[in-house]
């Protein structure tokens, strides 16, 4: 929290007598004292075990919102709210702890079971608050539980809802035929011929329990009465949620879709919906993407990045609030269903994933994963950080110059490929429609976006597209990753950046018809802007509604690494 804070200039610690030592006075003039180190984009690295108050050491949050509340600059709405969302994540926080295992145990597991031990993002504070769920709610359906579950789906007539697919899956049978059972499907087209109902004019989607019990019975109750929405059983297929919360991963039939479903619960920034016009778009915006990396041979053939796209989608209108604009966004994003392609049918023979957040991963000696993993590899830690960034930058790097498009590759998004002796090899993506934005300035390349797809992409200016790959990849991931990696790794942060920077030297260097574009989208100037995902929620936005997603803000600028060639000062 001190750390985080600071480098949002939310405080702003004075230094101490001693070098290293820094203080913050608190609202009744007391003080808080703590040894911290500085590091890239400005970042700060307080040690926990050295935060003192009048002497004393002092280990408690809670308190420190309370003693500096005026500091913070908080009003009363928002300190309440704050109070709740931290005890909740210092409570999630505890269950991981008691749970943790060795990073020899966590480099074993697979996939879908390494989610269920990540401790949330590092630069968010408020990681794991999940408000509206209660005590038994998280206890059931956060990823730190590991409990897959059966869920349930319902039947929704074709007057409420809308079915959209890729070319491959143009029709909800084509889905379903991969997604159900025959015996399941002829089971819910009999529950609806039971109740005279016609299977055509109905689609069939999973749906979240909890949103199911807390929201669609109380807010779709007359559709419901009337048959327009239907309860099915479940298909029997186990899945586990993942670090998202309302994505689940099949671990019955891996190579069964993972499915996106919305949840009106507020968790970090924004509620868990799904909005109904871009749930709409995936399936499209999925099939654009698909068409650059499958006709370019440096994404399709060198890099082999997986896009792991949103085929198909389910999207369920509420009669009434949407057509509200004006309604709190979170009320027009209750029902849908995304289906994104498995990742285990996209691996080679050998290959195992990971996602980039586990990289960051600690166990409870303090040994983190990506020690583990470069022991395992037999590689010099430079050289597997090498890899690491040969596998991540390239087809990042491309998709923003050649294509003017960005994802957003934070630690949750990207996902690292190995091969079979640990070693980094290609990157996988996912999170389209609602994390790839595209350039405001016009390109020849996006001549060819089909309507659907330009009317859904967020557009940037080019200054802050990159933005993306600073904020989302250097900043939320990177920063983190520097400093674990000289401790434990003996990599000084300083050779960290240089060979992050000497990544895109080379890629540039291979493209040199793209020079222009390097200049567009410039990932090396000097300074950059300083987003603040904790400052959204303590002073921008609050827990206020809105109609609306909120967006980061932003504060000043930060020191940019990767400005020198071959420095990470």
């Amino acid at each position: 929290m001190l750390g985080e804070f600071a480098y949002e200039e939310i405080i702003e610690p004075r230094p101490g007598e001693d070098d290293g030592l820094y203080t913050l006075t608190l609202d009744a003039g007391g003080t808080l004292a703590f040894r911290a180190t500085r590091g890239s984009y400005g970042s700060w690295r307080v040690d926990a075990g050295t935060v003192t108050s009048e002497g004393r050491p002092f280990t408690d949050p809670l308190r420190f919102l309370m003693l500096a509340r005026g500091v913070l600059a908080l009003d009363g709405a928002t300190l309440g709210h704050l109070v709740r969302e931290l005890s909740t994540t210092l409570a999630a926080d505890v269950r991981l702890d008691h749970t943790a295992l060795s990073a020899d145990r966590l480099a074993d597991l697979g996939y879908a079971e390494l989610e269920g031990h990540q401790t949330g993002h590092p630069w968010i504070v408020l990681n794991k608050g999940r408000i509206g769920f209660s005590a038994p709610d998280a206890a059931r359906w956060a990823p730190e539980a590991r409990t897959a579950a059966a869920l349930p789906w319902i039947a929704v007539s074709t007057s409420l809802a809308t079915y959209s697919g890729v070319p491959a899956l143009r029709t909800p049978d084509l889905l379903y035929a991969l997604e159900l059972d025959a015996a399941v499907r002829e089971r819910y087209d009999r529950v609806l011929r039971d109740r005279g109902l016609d299977p055509a004019a109905y689609l069939y989607l999973p749906v979240h329990p909890w949103q199911w019990d807390e929201v669609l019975l109380p807010l779709y109750t007359a559709e419901i009465a009337r048959g327009a929405v239907v309860p099915l059983p479940s298909d029997g297929d186990l899945r586990l949620p993942q670090q998202s919360v309302r994505t689940f991963l099949n671990v019955d039939r891996p190579d069964r879709h993972t499915v996106k479903l919305p949840l009106s619960v507020l968790n970090t920034l924004v509620w868990r919906g799904l909005p109904t016009e871009r749930t709409l778009a995936a399936p499209a915006v999925t099939a654009w993407v698909h068409g650059l990396r499958d006709a370019d041979p440096f994404l399709r053939d060198e890099c082999g990045v997986i896009l792991l796209g949103e085929v198909a989608s389910v999207a369920v209108e509420h009669p009434l609030y949407d057509h509200l604009p004006e309604v709190p966004y979170q009320y027009k994003e209750l029902l849908g269903a995304i289906w994104r392609e498995p990742l285990q049918a996209r691996l080679a023979p050998g290959e195992r994933a990971r996602t980039l957040a586990s990289l960051l991963q600690t166990d409870p000696a303090g040994r983190a994963l990506t020690a583990e993993l470069v022991a395992r590899s037999g590689l010099a830690p430079a050289v597997w950080l090498e890899r690491l960034f040969a596998a991540l930058l390239p087809p990042l790097l491309h998709f923003l110059y050649r294509y003017g498009t960005v994802f957003s590759p934070h630690g949750e998004n990207a996902i690292v490929v190995f091969d079979d002796q640990d070693a980094p090899v290609r990157l996988a993506i996912k999170d389209f429609v609602d994390d790839v934005n595209v350039s405001a300035l016009p390109l020849p390349e996006h001549d060819t976006m089909p309507r659907e797809v330009k009317d859904v992409l967020l557009t940037e200016e080019p200054g802050f597209l990159v933005q993306f790959i600073h904020s989302g990849l250097f900043v939320g991931v990177f920063r983190y990753l520097a400093p674990l990696c000289e401790d434990q790794l003996g990599v000084s942060e300083a050779e960290f950046w240089s060979l992050v920077r000497a990544e895109i030297d080379r890629h540039q260097d291979r493209f040199p018809e793209l020079r222009e574009r390097f200049e567009t989208f410039d990932l090396l100037t000097p300074r950059i802007a300083r987003l603040c995902l904790n400052r959204n929620r303590l002073h921008l936005d609050g827990y206020r509604d809105r109609a609306q997603r909120p967006h980061a803000a932003v504060h000043g600028t930060v020191p940019n690494p990767l400005a020198s060639r071959g420095s990470g000062g």
